[in-house]
């Protein structure tokens, strides 16, 4: 890792910039932290989420799954390898704005939301709430559309909720996919478990301890705990009430930041992910010898490091390794906390979010995600991934 790198890490993990990210990719230097008495006003109203753009109303579940098979690699005394999943699928019936049947989906817990709001000074109760409940476009257990449907996973970035992947997730499942968000434990600023316990993020300790050299160990329990919900998900018996509505032979999964490199590492243990996304995260792990066995991946980076030949070179070591269809995009004003919920949460209280405005930084991010698993799990040619497109013109397509 590079010293601007590092030096980004250790500032978010200080909770120097408005979240508790620490990154594994190259970022821009933080920004100083806002103070009590330069903080912008208040919003009056819960955080909203863009809408989603596909057909279906979209469902959600929670799942609490612990692989006692495995040790905790953060803490080795815990009981098992606890995992808390998020589920989002198209509903059978609309949830729109003026009607949603069933109970409205929350973003997050109340600690889960305080926590992540640690880094800026909007720990007030009724800033906490207002993340807490921001508005998912989602529906709590309602009943899923009929059919079988394309299964997504995604892996947030280091030290990230699942749930700040929420705004992609949703999108994805109001256009017919079953996405599982997952929350990979110890690894995020705050994880609320059953028993009113919160798993805190003390991989960040042992990583800033480590100089940031451990990222292999993030990794590989990652593409573990991936393997472990699949089976829990498509195996004989499923934990889910609607895991019939998977279609199991045809996976995907995408993730941001060192969830991202973590979608490479699992595709080559687990010949069942058909498909990889990474959004602009360092790769730890070289690639087998035969490249993913010839499967599609995508590379959706920042124009500022992740460009060929930029500063993160792992990028130019694994789209050599590539052996199958693969896709090398990068986002001109997008910076690393773009590809995730940063910007909304952050333009909702008035802070900086890039240069990327929070609205093109989801759309982008959801219009060539959903276009590659369109394409390589439905079989849907989609002529977005073709090349430049003057709809999106921030979008940069290299082939070196």
């Amino acid at each position: 890792m590079n010293k601007l790198t590092r030096a980004a890490a250790a500032a978010l993990l200080a909770c120097a910039v408005a979240l508790p990210a620490a990154t594994t990719t190259a970022t821009a230097a933080p920004a100083p932290p806002h103070t009590a008495t330069t903080a912008p006003d208040r919003p009056a109203e819960s955080m909203r989420l863009p809408a989603p753009t596909g057909r279906y109303g979209v469902g959600s579940s929670v799942l609490h799954l612990v692989d006692r098979s495995r040790t905790d690699p953060w803490v080795p005394e815990a009981d098992g390898r606890e995992l808390m999943v998020t589920l989002h699928y198209p509903a059978a019936r609309p949830t729109t704005v003026r009607h949603t049947p069933g109970r409205p989906a929350p973003y997050a817990t109340q600690e889960e939301a305080r926590l992540l709001l640690k880094g800026v000074p909007v720990e007030d109760p009724a800033s906490v709430r207002q993340v807490a409940r921001a508005r998912t476009h989602s529906a709590v257990d309602v009943r899923p559309a009929p059919g079988r449907h394309p299964l997504v996973v995604l892996s947030p970035g280091f030290g990230m909720p699942r749930f700040t992947l929420t705004s992609l997730a949703v999108d994805l499942a109001s256009r017919g996919y079953v996405v599982a968000s997952l929350d990979h434990a110890y690894e995020s600023s705050g994880t609320s478990v059953p028993g009113g316990r919160t798993l805190t993020c003390v991989a960040c300790t042992v990583m800033e301890e480590n100089d940031w050299t451990k990222g292999h160990l993030v990794t590989g329990a990652r593409a573990a705990d991936t393997r472990f919900v699949l089976d829990r998900l498509t195996g004989p018996r499923p934990t889910w009430r609607y895991a019939s509505s998977i279609d199991r032979t045809r996976i995907g999964m995408a993730g941001h930041s060192i969830g991202g490199a973590s979608a490479a590492t699992a595709m080559a243990a687990d010949r069942r992910i058909d498909a990889g996304v990474n959004m602009d995260g360092t790769f730890w792990d070289t690639l087998p010898a035969d490249g993913l066995g010839g499967r599609p991946f995508l590379m959706l980076g920042t124009d500022e490091f992740h460009r060929p030949g930029g500063e993160d070179t792992s990028w130019d070591t694994t789209w050599a390794a590539l052996s199958g269809e693969k896709h090398w995009l990068t986002v001109d004003g997008a910076d690393h906390l773009g590809f995730s919920d940063a910007p909304v949460l952050l333009s909702h209280f008035g802070l900086p979010s890039g240069d990327l405005s929070a609205g093109r930084a989801v759309a982008v991010t959801r219009a060539y995600v959903a276009a590659f698993f369109d394409e390589h799990l439905r079989g849907r040619d989609q002529p977005l991934l073709d090349g430049p497109d003057p709809t999106h013109p921030e979008v940069q397509f290299h082939r070196p």
